[in-house]
């Protein structure tokens, strides 16, 4: 489970296995990072980068955590309590499960269907579950599934977690739960991705103040680096919103291009609100691909997927178009005369 796309894009092959912005990071931001290092000979103080999550989110500072990239808000929740019944829907990210599975816990996963688009049938919950883990737009399937249907899953005594990792990457971030105020919702966020800045580290959680205070106690002394504090705050000014807009809104282009290209070329795939696209050209077109110098991330990792499937980060056309050509070439070959 804790195979990730950033294994596969390495020895110069054509990229669409990582799912990070392509393009140049801000100006603004760069120099938040640079100007950061001045910081460097002093322990990090996360308070700034708390307090500018939490205007994001017309919350109070206490229900606003900064963490080093969504990957440790998982960790935190999975050795918050002796969960009895954690669940993880899935096709999805996996490192939740994988946090889950190490902090002792054995993992219910309930499965989304691509014959139904990979929407969340929320009477697949078991009732008894105390921990609810879903993605949205859920990675790798690209599906956004609707806030209402999320909200219904709250119970008494348990803790709804919504990753909202890739939400940025959709223009207006409709269903988004992070701005709502309710006991018993968590909502993780990643800047890394939409920003260009994976070795950074930056991430955050909001949510329930109860909940997240108990993350705080639990989190590692100076988890953010001086760095991660500076992009943290720089990221979600209000100043950066439109250059965040402008990204989501370039993505849909660049997504739809890519979905054309797969349909004309008869591919299956699962239509996508992410920076991402899931397609299914069939068992062995992962490694040929491989082989024409395309990295693509294999599916078989992600629970109720096999083979058959793989997952495509959105890129420019330029870039697309080299994919399409070599995905059209490795399946003359791979055609029997």
């Amino acid at each position: 489970m804790r195979h990730h796309g950033d294994s596969e894009a390495r020895g110069g092959l054509l990229d669409l296995a990582v799912n990070v912005y392509p393009g140049e990071r801000p100006d603004w931001l760069d120099r938040a990072l640079h100007d950061s290092i001045a910081d460097a000979a002093a322990y990090p103080d996360a308070e700034p980068a708390r307090r500018a999550v939490a205007r994001r989110h017309h919350r109070p500072p206490q229900e606003a955590l900064p963490t080093a990239g969504a990957a440790e808000a998982f960790t935190l929740v999975a050795r918050l309590r002796p969960w009895r019944r954690p669940v993880v829907v899935h096709p999805q990210f996996t490192e939740p499960h994988a946090a889950l599975e190490q902090a002792g816990h054995t993992v219910t996963s309930v499965f989304c269907r691509p014959e139904d688009g990979f929407a969340l049938d929320a009477a697949a919950v078991p009732e008894d579950a105390d921990l609810v883990v879903i993605g949205n737009p859920t990675n790798p399937t690209g599906a956004l599934h609707p806030a209402a249907t999320l909200r219904a899953l709250r119970r008494r005594g348990r803790l709804i977690v919504v990753d909202e990792a890739f939400m940025d990457a959709v223009p207006g971030e409709p269903e988004s739960l992070a701005d709502e105020r309710a006991e018993g919702l968590l909502v993780i966020r990643s800047l890394t991705k939409h920003w260009s800045i994976p070795g950074i580290r930056a991430g955050y959680v909001v949510g329930d103040p109860a909940v997240v205070r108990e993350l705080a106690h639990a989190q590692t002394p100076w988890a953010l680096s001086s760095p991660a504090v500076a992009a943290t705050v720089a990221c979600t000014a209000p100043e950066a919103l439109p250059e965040a807009r402008a990204r989501a809104e370039q993505l849909v282009t660049w997504r739809e291009f890519l979905q054309d290209g797969l349909r004309a070329a008869g591919v299956p795939f699962t239509p996508s609100s992410g920076p991402f696209v899931l397609a299914r050209p069939g068992e062995g077109l992962h490694g040929l691909l491989r082989e024409h110098g395309v990295a693509a991330r294999r599916a078989d990792t992600f629970p109720g997927l096999d083979a058959s499937w793989i997952r495509l980060a959105v890129r420019p056309p330029e870039t697309t178009r080299r994919f399409l050509d070599a995905l059209a070439e490795v399946r003359a070959c791979a055609t029997p005369v």
